[in-house]
């Protein structure tokens, strides 16, 4: 005769959240029965869905999988054959674990069902004291119920937190972010080719993930082992990513679940095309430059998110380039059609950054010439240039070449030669304007420009400033400056005078009106 304690569902999930056997044998009530494991010691993390009360030898037709099975084995005692049946019904019909409460029919755990537990790898668990079995099933039962709810809860609270995210059209980050805070474990999303497109947890577990990420990630990728859980990310039967929990710490069930629910969340809201259309490869591209440009990480940092991008960082030369007004789509395709590796990114309107990764023996000066000239032949135009920094062989280098190369194409976009510039255009190339750039954040500057300029300054709503930089543009040319700004020469000598009044200079001396120029010069940097 069997009997259970309640109705099990029919099919058993193995996703579903469940107890381990192990932590079944440490509950306090189980405690009392002086538990012991006599067979099967090294599957106790096996999870229990159900847990049943059965005396029948034939109980296996009977389960669906995942049960811990209780009995005192009376119908069993002496004929081994069916003790041995008993054990290998359960191990055909997937039981979690069988409790033996030793007793009249048991005094000692029998051998012949210990072997047959031992073969079938199921954990056999006699209890040496007398344990009413129905207060075992109402506490697991209690406890199993309580996780289910408890999983339920969390799937939507998940759920709700992403979708009103997506809602409010938040960035990819975003939800990174709030999925690596429920999963309290790294998060990493990536492509196909195992490139990483982005991250999101603490800082430092994040970077030991990424140290040797293209390892451990394909290693992982086989199962879920170790807290690795992964998702695929696609639709309409095409996948093109996914998305893994690195050392999820908590069960399985809830690990399966929170990966389940991201990656829906991720593949809506690509197809709604979150982050105004930014593909997710451009996103980590900008986000690794701007991370670098901006310093406040340092760049030994940033390497293993470098790495995990697919950029070749060993024993490489780095040529940091900034095209103004470049397209990203347009430059990648540049990239991949030259065959050299590197990453493309916008840094701010009108100005993206293309950081070259080539190899040691490369002529890192005849490539980005090459690079530069292709680009000017693929745009059409004549006046399109490359601002470039000179190459660097240490990584730690790499954020002052991007922010010098940065300063360049700023000095080439207030150059009124910029007809007259090279194809490559470097710091030397835009002399004073370029190295007032590269210096315009120094205080000592700064101090100066508003010193040199104090009194013209005061008067910035009439069109004294404007005049001077141009007169100063133009070598100081009275005839052009008049010109160009539509008065009379009597009357530019008069703003002339006035500026001089302001200022308290001689605009032709030379010395004081090369340092009024530079003032000029710093001031109209520190604007931008």
């Amino acid at each position: 005769m069997t009997t259970a304690s309640d109705t099990p569902p029919t099919t058993w999930n193995p996703q579903e959240p469940a107890l381990s056997v192990r932590q079944v044998l440490t509950m306090e009530r189980v405690l009392a029965g002086e538990p012991e494991v006599v067979a099967g010691a090294g599957h106790l993390d096996r999870p229990v869905r159900w847990v049943h009360v059965a005396e029948a030898a034939d109980v296996g037709v009977m389960l669906s999988g995942g049960e811990m099975v209780l009995t005192t084995g009376v119908l069993l005692a002496g004929d081994e054959e069916k003790q041995a049946e008993y054990i290998r019904s359960l191990h055909r019909a997937e039981a979690a674990a069988v409790v033996l409460g030793l007793g009249r029919a048991f005094p000692t755990p029998p051998d012949v069902m210990c072997r047959a537990a031992e073969r079938c790898r199921l954990p056999l668990v006699v209890l040496h004291r007398p344990f009413p079995f129905a207060e075992l099933t109402e506490e697991v039962q209690s406890r199993l119920v309580r996780r289910k709810f408890a999983s339920v809860s969390l799937s939507e609270a998940v759920r709700t937190a992403l979708t009103a995210l997506i809602t409010t059209g938040a960035p990819l980050q975003a939800l990174l972010d709030e999925i690596a805070q429920h999963s309290a474990c790294p998060v990493v999303v990536t492509n196909l080719a195992h490139r990483v497109l982005a991250t999101a947890g603490e800082r430092s577990a994040v970077d030991d993930v990424l140290r040797d990420w293209e390892r451990i990630s394909r290693q992982a990728g086989a199962g879920q082992s170790d807290g690795w859980i992964r998702a695929e990310l696609g639709g309409r039967g095409e996948r093109w990513g996914r998305i893994v929990l690195c050392g999820h710490r908590g069960d399985s069930a809830t690990g399966r679940l929170l990966a389940d629910r991201a990656a829906e969340a991720l593949v809506l809201h690509r197809m709604l095309g979150g982050n105004a259309g930014c593909s997710w490869e451009e996103q980590s591209a900008q986000g690794l430059l701007t991370d670098l440009v901006g310093g406040a990480v340092p760049a030994r940092q940033l390497l293993p998110r470098a790495r995990a991008a697919g950029l070749p960082v060993n024993r490489r030369t780095f040529v940091p380039l900034v095209v103004p007004d470049g397209e990203v789509a347009a430059l990648d395709r540049l990239l991949r059609l030259l065959g050299l590796p590197g990453l493309v990114a916008e840094l701010a309107e009108g100005v993206t950054a293309v950081l070259l990764s080539l190899a040691r023996d490369q002529d890192a000066d005849a490539l980005t010439r090459h690079f530069a000239a292709r680009l000017r032949d693929a745009s059409g135009a004549d006046r399109a240039v490359v601002a470039a920094a000179d190459a660097r062989t240490v990584w730690d280098d790499v954020p002052a070449g991007l922010r010098e190369a940065r300063h360049v194409a700023q000095a080439v976009a207030d150059s009124a030669d910029a007809l007259d510039l090279p194809a490559v255009v470097r710091l030397k190339d835009v002399h004073l304007r370029g190295l007032v750039r590269l210096l315009r954040d120094d205080p000592h500057v700064q101090s100066f420009a508003e010193r040199e300029l104090d009194g013209l300054l005061c008067r910035a709503a009439d069109d004294l400033l404007p005049v001077l930089r141009t007169y100063l543009a133009t070598g100081r040319n009275k005839s052009r400056t008049a010109q160009l700004h539509h008065v009379s020469r009597p009357a530019l000598y008069r703003r002339l005078e006035s500026i001089q009044a302001c200022l308290g200079v001689d605009l032709d001396d030379f010395e004081q009106a090369a340092s009024v120029h530079i003032a000029l010069l710093a001031h109209d940097a520190q604007q931008e």
